[in-house]
């Protein structure tokens, strides 16, 4: 839930600050939401992927036979790697971008430009987060 609750609680502030178009806001939230990261979706995406794979050990790694909880690790993996790959690249450059914003007056827009990417890449890991959710609390057989 930590995990979700930043990745949804990111992006409404990210998508705020970008709206305020105002040069001070867009910085120290692009800095926080990089922050936020750091302290809680790595250590989330951690957690819960060794914790998972130690409450199975412990009850039986047969269990990753039943569809849903493999199926929830192959996303929560693929969620990480988006993370790793795209989003957390794109979140420095954005982070770069609006520093310089902030010095030069003007918004490049090569950060609209990572922006965009950020929002529909983040769409997409916080969607998948939300399957693994639903296919944790539901259990399909």
């Amino acid at each position: 839930m930590l995990l979700a609750g930043n990745l949804i609680t990111a992006a409404f502030w990210k998508i705020r600050a970008d709206r305020s178009g105002n040069l001070e806001t867009i910085a120290m939230t692009s800095r926080a939401v990089l922050l936020a990261d750091y302290a809680f979706t790595l250590p989330g995406l951690v957690a819960l992927l060794v914790s998972g794979i130690l409450m199975v050990g412990i009850t039986s790694w047969a269990r990753f036979q039943e569809v849903w909880l493999g199926v929830s690790l192959v996303l929560l993996i693929l969620t990480a790697l988006i993370w790793l790959v795209r989003l957390l690249p794109l979140q420095l450059r954005m982070r770069r971008l609006s520093r310089a914003a902030v010095e030069n007056g003007t918004l490049d827009p090569a950060y609209t430009r990572a922006s965009r990417q950020w929002a529909i890449m983040g769409g997409i890991a916080t969607t998948i987060v939300i399957v693994i959710l639903f296919l944790m609390v539901i259990r399909p057989a």
